[in-house]
């Protein structure tokens, strides 16, 4: 584990592998922190450097009480700054696939490869009960209610620059996750691989999650382009 001082916070983040191999950046989801990546680390640590950051408001990083998301990715790339990372493949779940996305569509020169595991749509979520504090968290509760905000009712300028993005993107959903996979066809020429698991793919279906992944990162995957996970639904 590791600290770094960068975009006005400290950030927490954990690293593994070889500094000479190409890097490797891991986005948690809401609420967790890098211990989420656990094993999952260890697997592409084996090629890579890889670089699991506790997303501000999470974990052992600051809680600076701020929480745009844009305000977010501006954290992920001073940490690529300050390390002197120059090109990054790029993981994120959930709430960290929409900060990859804006990293990716506000510093394309950064990102080779981009993989979105399960994201928000990029439309307005409607029905969703209030978030309820039910004591104290490994997280800042009032990330939870920004952040929610912003996921809910995305910014158009969000929304206008998921087109923008430029890198080989892949967009793994989970067959029985809520969220509808709107961003295969919103990121230009995204690839979209679904599997059988719910929101938590790399938890629920992780050989398949990982087998993916690999496959994309490594050969480019063009035989992954919207098709199903074999053998499943």
């Amino acid at each position: 584990m590791r600290e770094a001082h960068v975009n006005g916070i400290r950030l927490v983040y954990r690293e593994e592998g070889d500094p000479a191999a190409p890097a490797l950046v891991l986005l948690h989801g809401r609420t967790a922190d890098h211990n989420d990546w656990n094993g999952i680390t260890q697997h592409f640590a084996a090629r890579h450097h890889v670089l699991a950051p506790d997303l501000r408001g999470h974990g052992a990083s600051d809680r600076p009480g701020s929480y745009p998301l844009p305000e977010m990715a501006a954290d992920v790339v001073a940490l690529l700054g300050h390390l002197s990372v120059e090109r990054v493949r790029l993981v994120g779940h959930s709430l960290g696939a929409v900060v990859a996305a804006h990293v990716a569509m506000g510093r394309p020169d950064l990102i080779e490869r981009l993989v979105l595991e399960d994201p928000p749509p990029a439309y307005p979520i409607k029905g969703r009960p209030p978030i309820v504090e039910d004591g104290p968290a490994a997280f800042d509760w009032r990330m939870m209610h920004d952040t929610e905000r912003q996921l809910i009712d995305p910014d158009p300028a969000y929304v206008e620059g998921l087109a923008r993005i430029t890198a080989p993107t892949l967009v793994l959903s989970g067959t029985r996750s809520p969220f509808e996979p709107d961003l295969a066809e919103r990121v230009p020429g995204a690839e979209l691989v679904r599997v059988e698991a719910g929101h938590l793919v790399h938890m629920d279906a992780r050989k398949e999650f990982l087998r993916v992944v690999d496959a994309f990162l490594e050969q480019g995957a063009p035989h992954l382009t919207k098709r199903t996970s074999p053998g499943q639904t």
